[in-house]
C-alpha cells in the first residue's frame, strides 16, 4: 500500500515537474520583462517616448532590478498588434506597455492578460472607460487630449493678437486650415474642435478653408498641404496640425513649392517632437505643446516595475485607481530650448 501511495505521488509530482517545464516559468519579482506594443513605429513621438521608456527602467537596473524591454511594431494592424501581444506573453513578458493600434478594440489583448496574469499599462492612446473596468490590472498612463488642443489654440491667439501680420489679407478675420490625425479618432477630434473654439473663445474671427487628414505623418502632411495650398493659393493665413510630424510636413510642402516667406502662414504643433522643437528655435515653427514624453516614460516605468515587484504601488497617485496623467506644456521661441535639453538632445 504505501508503495501503491509512493508510486501515486512520484507521478504526481513528476507531472507537475513536467508541466511546469512545458508552461511559462513564473518570473522572480526582481527580473522585470517588459514587453511594448506600438501601434507604428513610423510615429516620431511614440519613437521618442518608448527610447525614454528604456532609459528610465535602465536606471532600475542600476538598482538592483533586472529590467529587460522587447518593442514589437504592429504597423497600423491591430491583428498584428494581438499577435504580436501573445508572442509576448509567450516569450516571458511579465507586464506590458501597449500602444492601441484602435483605442476601442483592446478586448483580446486584455483576454490574453487575464488568462495569463500579466498586468497591462496603455499609454498614449486611451482605451474607452468601459474597456478599463475590464479587469483589474489594467492602467493608463498619457495625457489630456483636450488641454493640448486648448494650449494650441492659447498660443496662436496670442501670437494673432499680438502681431497683425498673421492676417495678411487685413479681412479681420483669419483663414485657416487643419492638419488631422486619423479619421475618428478621439484625439484628433479632441485636439481639434478644443483649438479652434479656444481661438474663437480669445476674439479670433475664424474662417475655415479646408482640412486634411493625414494619420500623424510628415510626408502624408507634405501632399495634403500641397493639395490645399493648390486649391486656395495664398489665402491660407494659419495651419493648425494635431502633431509636429503633420505641421513639419506642412512647412515641407511650402519648401518644396518655393514660397516666399511674405507668404507663409503661420504653423502649429502639438507634442514637442526634438524635430518639432527644433523647427521653433529655427522660427519654421511659431509654437507647439509639449507632450511630456520623459514624464510619462517615469511613470510608466514606475508602476511597471511596482506591479511585478509588488513594492512601492501605494506610492504612485493614480485617477480612479488606473489613470496617470501628465500635464501638457506651451512651448515658444522663449522656451523651447530648456525643452530640447531636458530631453537629451
Amino acid at each position: 500500500m504505501k508503495a501503491k501511495k509512493y508510486t501515486a505521488g512520484m507521478l504526481v509530482l513528476s507531472g507537475a515537474l513536467l508541466l511546469a517545464a512545458c508552461g511559462k516559468q513564473p518570473a522572480a519579482p526582481d527580473k522585470v520583462y517588459v514587453g511594448v506594443a506600438s501601434y507604428d513605429g513610423g510615429d516620431v513621438f511614440i519613437g521618442e517616448l518608448i527610447d525614454c521608456l528604456k532609459e528610465q527602467l535602465n536606471g532600475f537596473s542600476g538598482d538592483g532590478m533586472e529590467t529587460t524591454v522587447t518593442v514589437r511594431d504592429a504597423a497600423g494592424s491591430q491583428r498584428t498588434q494581438n499577435d504580436q501581444v501573445k508572442a509576448l506573453i509567450d516569450e516571458g513578458s511579465n507586464v506590458l506597455c501597449i500602444n492601441l493600434v484602435d483605442r476601442a478594440d483592446p478586448s483580446e489583448i486584455i483576454d490574453l492578460a487575464r488568462e495569463n496574469d500579466v498586468p497591462v499599462i496603455f499609454f498614449n492612446r486611451e482605451p474607452v472607460a468601459e474597456d478599463m473596468m475590464q479587469w483589474e490590472k489594467l492602467y493608463y498612463v498619457g495625457a489630456d487630449a483636450k488641454q493640448s488642443g486648448v494650449m494650441q489654440g492659447e498660443l496662436a491667439a496670442e501670437l494673432i493678437h499680438s502681431d497683425s501680420r498673421v492676417d495678411r489679407n487685413r479681412d479681420g478675420k483669419i483663414q485657416y486650415v487643419v492638419l488631422e490625425g486619423e479619421p475618428g479618432h478621439q484625439d484628433s477630434i479632441i485636439r481639434t474642435e478644443n483649438a479652434v473654439d479656444t481661438l474663437k473663445n480669445n476674439g479670433i474671427e475664424l474662417e475655415k478653408l479646408s482640412y486634411g487628414i493625414a494619420n500623424w505623418n510628415r510626408a502624408q502632411a507634405q501632399n495634403r498641404m500641397m493639395q490645399m495650398i493648390g486649391q486656395h493659393s495664398n489665402e491660407i493665413e494659419l495651419v493648425l496640425a494635431n502633431n509636429d510630424d503633420m505641421a513639419l510636413g506642412a512647412i515641407d510642402a511650402y519648401a518644396k513649392l518655393n514660397i516666399t516667406e511674405s507668404a507663409l502662414p503661420v504653423f502649429f504643433g502639438i507634442d514637442g517632437t526634438d524635430a518639432g522643437l527644433k523647427a521653433v528655435l529655427e522660427s519654421k515653427l511659431s509654437g507647439t505643446v509639449y507632450n511630456d514624453k520623459g514624464g510619462q516614460a517615469a511613470a510608466m516605468a514606475k508602476l511597471a516595475v511596482s506591479l511585478v515587484s509588488g513594492e512601492g504601488l501605494e506610492e504612485i497617485e493614480f485617477e480612479n485607481g488606473k489613470y496617470i496623467y501628465l500635464p501638457y506644456y506651451k512651448v515658444t521661441m522663449d522656451n523651447a530650448e530648456a525643452f530640447l535639453n531636458n530631453s537629451g538632445n
